[in-house]
């Protein structure tokens, strides 16, 4: 993992990461599988479906409860994507941004694809798990982003108007490289939001969530981690208006109780960095994680992002066990999740173990490949400038 590939992880370092890792990914999917159903609806129409309370319980989305939308699919081959990077490094190229491309373009394929491929034995096992193969209102930047195999750098950024959120919902595993200085967590997020989301509001938003998220995942309080994304910021361009965000949303704190029309206040026109500021607040004040992702979804917007973004802020910072469990009980491809969760501490924690010179897990190689599928009847990948093994 950079830093730490030599480090020693000591047993109960490893249990409490491990909680973390899995508290992120379950948190961002419980968090979007509250909200999606009621994305777009306006504050009163949620009421009146749902009572004066607005919406305080999972209901049914894509014909069921507890079914997850596209940004938890993505959120998913983030992980994979970063799990490959890391095998990769064996070989001596490594380029995490191309890794992550060739991650989101096997979701991609799962949008277009009846089901899995058995023949792609380099596509690793995340990509054969048939419930992905499922349309669950994908964004239209995400499918344009990766549409084809060029990949978005910051250069030459896929969809360079588009401001939305969604790069930033796939980009809390970033911030779960702990061994990694958050300077590089930002960069990498960035360049791999500019693969489909152009904007710099938009990839600045991402680069933002996942160093705070990587404060989280390392002990730090949430007001610690806000205050080196801002520091982190600030030498950006284009930087400005998330900063912003964020410092409202610590202002917001001190403005007497949380209440839906404070959330919307933050929410504002519902691009990357509103919803970003909506995520931190409800963290923030939420009386637990139950009451949090509530009030990050009861307001006229993308519930689905919000919930997502503030769930994985809420399961970094407190470990899997502090998440509703009924909700988990009900939560699409919760064994995935948990075999990739685990896949992931795992392999930042004990790697060299897993993969290097002195010898290979066969099962492990098996399941992340170090190769990547042939695409358009090529296997060349081309690597562009950017994000280097400086970690």
């Amino acid at each position: 993992m950079g830093a730490t590939a030599g480090a020693v992880w000591g047993r109960a370092e490893q249990q409490d990461f491990r909680s973390r890792v899995r508290g992120t990914l379950l948190g961002a999917a419980v968090g979007d599988t509250l909200g999606s159903p009621v994305g777009g609806l306006s504050l009163e129409q949620i009421r009146a479906a749902h009572g004066a309370e607005g919406l305080t319980d999972l209901t049914h989305g894509y014909g069921r409860r507890g079914a997850v939308s596209h940004l938890t699919q993505l959120t998913l081959f983030s992980i994979d994507g970063l799990i490959r990077a890391q095998v990769r490094r064996d070989t001596g190229a490594w380029h995490p941004p191309t890794d992550l491309h060739r991650a989101y373009l096997r979701w991609a394929a799962t949008q277009r694809d009846w089901g899995p491929d058995e023949r792609r034995k380099e596509d690793g096992w995340l990509a054969r798990e048939e419930w992905l193969y499922a349309r669950r209102d994908p964004a239209r930047a995400n499918l344009l982003g990766l549409g084809d195999e060029t990949m978005g750098t910051l250069d030459a950024p896929k969809n360079p108007d588009q401001r939305g959120v969604e790069a930033a919902t796939r980009s809390a595993p970033f911030g779960l490289l702990v061994g990694w200085e958050p300077q590089l967590v930002m960069q990498l997020a960035v360049e791999c939001a500019a693969q489909t989301h152009g904007h710099p509001l938009s990839y600045l938003s991402a680069g933002a969530y996942a160093v705070v998220v990587h404060g989280l995942a390392r002990g730090e309080s949430l007001d610690t981690a806000v205050q080196r994304a801002l520091q982190l910021l600030a030498p950006r361009p284009g930087q400005q208006p998330v900063a912003e965000a964020l410092q409202r949303a610590l202002g917001a704190v001190r403005q007497g109780m949380p209440s839906p029309q404070r959330v919307e206040d933050l929410a504002g026109a519902g691009t990357a960095e509103g919803l970003l500021s909506v995520a931190v607040y409800c963290a923030l004040v939420g009386e637990d994680t139950r009451h949090g992702l509530c009030l990050s979804v009861n307001h006229g917007g993308a519930s689905g992002a919000t919930g997502a973004l503030t769930g994985g802020l809420l399961g970094a910072l407190h470990g899997e066990t502090a998440l509703p469990p009924g909700w988990l009980a009900e939560l699409e491809g919760r064994p995935t999740m948990l075999v990739l969760a685990d896949d992931f501490a795992m392999e930042m924690t004990q790697g060299p173990a897993l993969h290097g010179p002195a010898g290979s897990s066969p099962g492990w190689l098996a399941r992340y490949p170090r190769g990547y599928a042939a695409l358009s009847g090529t296997g060349a990948v081309q690597v562009p400038a950017g994000l280097t093994a400086r970690a």
